[in-house]
């Protein structure tokens, strides 16, 4: 497994691990049905890396820098490889990347029930800021808390 950033030809690679992960119902915002085309056109490149096994895109995680001088992170990793190592490695790509363009500060914002997630946030010293009560509306009716996360660089 190798993380690297994202290149054009990803993007549909992206895409229909985006697919899967909302297919799940529990981890992303986004719910089926996704338009992969779509998804696949519009994907920025920029601040954005995956992993990837044997040249399968396992996870992905994108740095959307502000002007304020923070970055929002958002990642996602592909079932069958949670709990194999993707997500610190993605971390650990984020962060440098970070540290790279001079940003402050990471933040996130993940479900309050992704405990695995809660907790590699965690170990790479992310701290809980905030939560947000019933913030997503989810397609089957149910509202859903989320936590702020933030790490100073």
């Amino acid at each position: 497994m190798q993380v690297r950033p994202t290149r054009a030809e990803d993007r549909r690679a992206c895409a229909l691990l985006y697919a899967a992960v909302a297919e799940e119902r529990r981890y992303i915002g986004g719910e089926p049905p996704i338009d992969i085309e779509k998804r696949a056109e519009t994907w920025s490149i920029d601040g954005d890396f995956v992993a990837e096994a044997d040249g399968e895109v396992i996870g992905n995680l994108h740095v959307q820098a502000t002007h304020h001088g923070f970055g929002i992170i958002g990642m996602m990793v592909a079932k069958d490889w949670r709990g194999r190592g993707v997500g610190s490695a993605l971390m650990e790509a984020a962060i440098a990347y970070a540290r790279e363009q001079n940003l402050h500060k990471l933040i996130l914002d993940v479900f309050v029930h992704n405990e695995a997630a809660i907790a590699l946030y965690k170990k790479f010293g992310f701290v809980e800021e905030g939560r947000r009560v019933k913030q997503y509306r989810r397609k089957s009716g149910e509202f859903w808390d989320s936590l702020e996360m933030g790490l100073l660089l």
